[in-house]
């Protein structure tokens, strides 16, 4: 039973990890995904358009809420 609430706690602190830190988090995925672009730009393959900043950082942000209150409600089912 304490490993299911440490596991339960733990992802809590990741989805709210990710929600606080979702800015550089999204920025530096988008910066990875600039340079996979241009290695397919010079191969010549298509590619979708990439996001921008904010629809980035949004994305991130609903990312970590949605997986703080997933675990919230696991955590609050298994208290009562």
């Amino acid at each position: 039973m304490s490993y299911q609430l440490f596991q339960l706690v733990s992802g809590l602190g990741l989805g709210l990890g990710i929600a606080v830190f979702h800015r550089p988090i999204a920025d530096f995925m988008l910066q990875q995904e600039r340079a996979l672009a241009a290695i397919f730009y010079a191969k010549g393959l298509p590619r979708p358009p990439l996001p921008t900043e904010s629809q980035s950082r949004n994305m991130y942000f609903a990312l970590g809420i949605f997986l703080a209150l997933i675990e919230a409600g696991r955590l609050w089912l298994m208290t009562r």
